[in-house]
């Protein structure tokens, strides 16, 4: 698992006997590597990228279709049926995801087109995400993920590589990395810049932001952005009300899908009297299109939290799928006196060295604090629901505790 030959016809699917567990770990690390692919194509206007999203949606429909398969004949009784009836829908969300970000690779390889001011909001994410190619010469080739030890040092982390014709989507510690790995890291700008140059044997440079020089497209492009956070968070919490068989947490998915969704026709507002004042109103087909890729992704999260909502339980399956997947989300209780206790959060992001994603708060006295704009400090008491690697998440708890 974890690695596929991107020649593999996408037509062919007969039933294997593979574990339902498997074909969901993958099916959800996949979809989380596509959405970054996606956008990543569009930030960089890289057509490789985008096809290797094209690619990845094939094998996608291959794993969704063998998923199915081996749900039907586990379903043997109406009890089973009704017990797998919400993890058809997890596949289902997965499946949908792979075709938001086939969609949105189309802006790139269907040449639709896109303003440049878009690609400058983009930059301005919490995590920057850069395509970088192993260099002869480069002091991590030969070596693994575990001996380089990028995460700790630098907060960047090797999501995916490509190899010759194959990717290696879940790369761990014992991976190593040769000359003429095309990478993929994301981490902060600041672990980026340290290194990129280190693995690539040049010097990372941020693209400046283009500020829009109409005020609807400035509307439309921060509109978007904001879409596509809401819609990555609705996905992160969807999956952690499976894990924690929350209800609360399955709301906040409802609740977000409905904001993107009213984001979406704001946004379509903006664009069309952008395009009365815009030089080439064309240029601006490609914002169409990705705010309704981006609007599929959070329709595709509440569909994730199906089983949740109606009371028909979390079947183990997913919830192990969940935990073995490559980044994992865990709730972890702030306690008094701890190294967490008094930590600043800010975009998510806590001022600890441990690379850590805060997707969420449940405070006593206040409730649920949800999203990418957390700004506050950790209190005793606090449950943290966080998103990252193991070895982060092991770090995290023990700064808690």
């Amino acid at each position: 698992m974890g690695r596929f030959d991107r020649r593999e016809s996408p037509l062919s699917v007969t039933y294997e006997p593979t574990s339902v567990k498997d074909l969901l770990v993958e099916m959800k690390d996949t979809a989380e590597l596509l959405i970054d692919l996606s956008y990543s194509a569009v930030l960089h206007g890289s057509p490789t990228i985008a096809e290797e999203v094209v690619e990845l949606e094939h094998r996608m429909d291959v794993l969704q279709m063998r998923a199915r398969m081996s749900l039907m004949l586990a379903a043997r009784s109406p009890d089973e049926a009704e017990t797998l009836a919400p993890v058809l829908g997890v596949v289902g969300a997965a499946d949908k995801i792979s075709d938001a970000a086939g969609d949105i690779a189309k802006i790139i390889t269907d040449e639709i087109g896109l303003p440049d001011a878009m690609r400058g909001a983009l930059t301005g994410g919490v995590e920057t995400l850069v395509r970088g190619t192993v260099a002869s010469d480069s002091g991590y080739a030969g070596r693994t993920l575990k001996d380089i030890d990028l995460e700790s040092k630098t907060g960047v982390r090797v999501i995916a590589i490509r190899r010759d014709d194959d990717w290696i989507l879940n790369p761990g510690p014992k991976t190593r990395i040769e000359v003429g790995d095309v990478t993929l890291l994301r981490g902060p700008e600041t672990g980026v810049v340290e290194a990129y140059p280190e693995l690539a044997g040049e010097p990372f440079e941020p693209a400046e932001p283009v500020e829009p020089a109409i005020d609807d497209l400035e509307r439309a492009v921060d509109s978007i952005v904001l879409m596509k956070n809401l819609s990555e968070l609705a996905v992160d919490l969807a999956y952690g009300s499976i894990l924690f068989n929350n209800e609360e947490l399955a709301e906040e998915v409802s609740n977000l899908e409905i904001e993107v969704d009213a984001l979406q026709s704001r946004f379509e507002a903006w664009t069309l009297r952008a395009a009365r004042e815009a030089d080439d109103p064309v240029s601006l087909r490609g914002l169409i299109h990705l705010g309704v890729a981006t609007e599929e992704i959070s329709d595709a999260a509440v569909k994730i939290t199906e089983g949740v909502r109606r009371n028909l339980g979390v079947h183990p399956v997913v919830e192990m799928a969940v935990q073995e997947s490559d980044e994992i989300i865990t709730r972890t209780v702030v306690r008094e006196g701890s190294d967490l206790a008094g930590t600043s959060v800010t975009n998510g992001i806590p001022t600890t060295d441990v690379s850590t994603s805060v997707i969420a708060i449940r405070r006593p006295d206040e409730g649920w604090l949800i999203g990418h704009d957390i700004d506050t400090v950790l209190r005793a008491g606090d449950a943290v629901i966080s998103k990252g690697t193991r070895t982060s998440a092991e770090e995290f708890e023990a700064l808690a505790s």
